[in-house]
């Protein structure tokens, strides 16, 4: 257990965590950042510039969207979750969550390294805006249609 250690969070309830992710950038006294702003504040000026570039491309598409702190990263939700982003060790992402999002843009996102639901890139190397602006809209769609999905299903006897 010397890569991992056990930590109490949530309620008291026992969860191994990387030794890696305890030491996150971002992260806080309690674990883990409570606010976007307190996120990219514990960043370098690189990968902050970056994710507030993203951040900024993300609220003029979804301004309606609420910004939150999902799975210790920065994310906004509108109607179920939309997109988060976060910076690592030697990358930023965006993390679509969706894998059919991401593969619908395959063409556009050739340059980058991607994998289900997660695009990475580097502050030297952001994504264009207008592809951030295509996949914001494209999961903005997709989960206004399952919000009705839902209600629909609900009424339904």
């Amino acid at each position: 257990m010397s890569e991992r250690r056990r930590e109490r969070d949530d309620g008291g309830a026992g969860r191994l965590r990387r030794e890696a992710d305890l030491c996150h950038p971002a992260m806080t006294m309690t674990g883990q950042a409570r606010t976007i702003d307190e996120y990219l504040s514990a960043l370098g000026a690189d990968k902050r510039d970056a994710l507030q570039a993203l951040r900024r491309t993300v609220r003029s598409v979804a301004p309606a969207a609420e910004e939150c702190i999902s799975y210790g990263m920065p994310a906004f939700r509108l109607n179920g979750m939309l997109v988060g982003f976060a910076a690592h060790a030697n990358h930023c992402a965006l993390y679509a969550w969706n894998a059919t999002t991401i593969a619908a843009f395959s063409n556009e996102l050739k340059e980058f390294d991607t994998s289900k639901g997660t695009i990475r890139f580097t502050p030297d190397k952001p994504l264009p805006e207008a592809l951030v602006r295509h996949l914001v809209e494209a999961k903005v769609v997709k989960n206004a249609e399952r919000a009705k999905a839902r209600r629909r299903a609900r009424s339904d006897p």
